[in-house]
């Protein structure tokens, strides 16, 4: 429900200010479509799962669910590293190189993100690499278990772990160290004179935004990309399934993070967030004034 309710409110946002946006901002948009393209395509099946005590539906279902785990997955850590080294790059060019990254480049980026992230997705449908239940048994991701004695699985998670994980998350933080440095720096040399520039001021904030919301998804992510490391050399009743359960569902719950951290450091979400709220309230005075005599059940609905 957070994540439907966080993320829909971030799309109007960038609906209403479409003309507004800036090139990067494209990629949060597209980052906010990632987590509610998870929620609704995943999460219901798990929660009826979880009400029945055992996974509903066969393998196809297991499959589908798998599949679209792994495509929305893939395609939210690629495009937290297309952030970072946006961010990267607009912060070490000068003013008139950093309009260069245009909404068509941006939108290109993206395409690609969604096609790398397919390509991953699709690859164990087509013989590299398994699909299959999880330990606990109400969801399904990659057959880890499976890659024991299998040299197609293990090479498939190999590359997959390394160009999916490691290599984005290195990125990552290379870049926001990157960026800290920068940002140090340029404090240093204006730590003597009385006012901080309204622009540096600016920087720090979108830096720290952007910092906290990969935070969020690696903190997140990694007890769960831990745990499936582990029973990739382990057999899978070395871990207990709560112990498996556990980090899935941490894990899930990325998805609810980014609009709280959008609320705290956007001003412009806040003042969105806030009409909402408004014209929400707004119709619900208007419906009880024009109908309550009516209906009274409308009446006490609205009350």
């Amino acid at each position: 429900i957070l994540t439907i309710l966080g993320n829909s409110a971030v799309l109007a946002t960038a609906v209403k200010c479409s003309s507004l946006l800036k090139s990067p901002e494209l990629l949060t948009v597209n980052l906010a479509v990632a987590d509610i393209g998870m929620a609704i395509s995943m999460y219901p099946l798990a929660i009826a799962s979880a009400w029945n005590h055992a996974w509903l539906g066969g393998d196809v279902s297991c499959i589908y669910y798998a599949l679209m785990g792994f495509l929305f997955g893939v395609c939210s850590m690629t495009t937290l590293c297309a952030m970072a080294v946006i961010r990267f790059l607009a912060t070490n060019s000068s003013k008139s190189n950093s309009n260069k990254i245009t909404k068509n480049t941006v939108c290109i980026l993206i395409t690609f993100i969604w096609l790398y992230s397919l390509l991953w997705a699709i690859l164990p449908l087509v013989g590299w690499g398994y699909y299959g239940p999880e330990p606990f048994g109400i969801s399904c991701t990659i057959a880890w278990s499976k890659f024991h004695n299998s040299s197609n699985g293990f090479s498939f998670i190999l590359s997959m772990f390394l160009l999916c994980t490691v290599l984005p998350a290195l990125t990552i933080v290379t870049c926001y160290l990157g960026i800290a440095w920068k940002v140090h720096k340029a404090y240093q040399e204006i730590q003597n004179s009385d006012r901080i520039p309204n622009a540096a001021r600016l920087e720090k904030k979108l830096t720290l935004m952007a910092v906290l919301i990969s935070v969020g998804f690696l903190s997140s992510w990694t007890p769960y990309a831990a745990a499936s490391f582990w029973s990739i050399f382990n057999s899978g009743d070395s871990l207990q399934p709560i112990v498996t359960l556990l980090p899935c569902l941490f894990a899930k719950s990325s998805t609810a993070y980014n609009p709280f951290i959008y609320y705290i450091f956007s001003k412009t979400f806040r003042r969105e967030i806030k009409q909402l709220r408004c014209g929400c309230g707004w119709r619900a005075r208007f419906l009880s004034t024009d109908n309550s005599a009516e209906n009274p059940a409308l009446m006490m609905w609205s009350g």
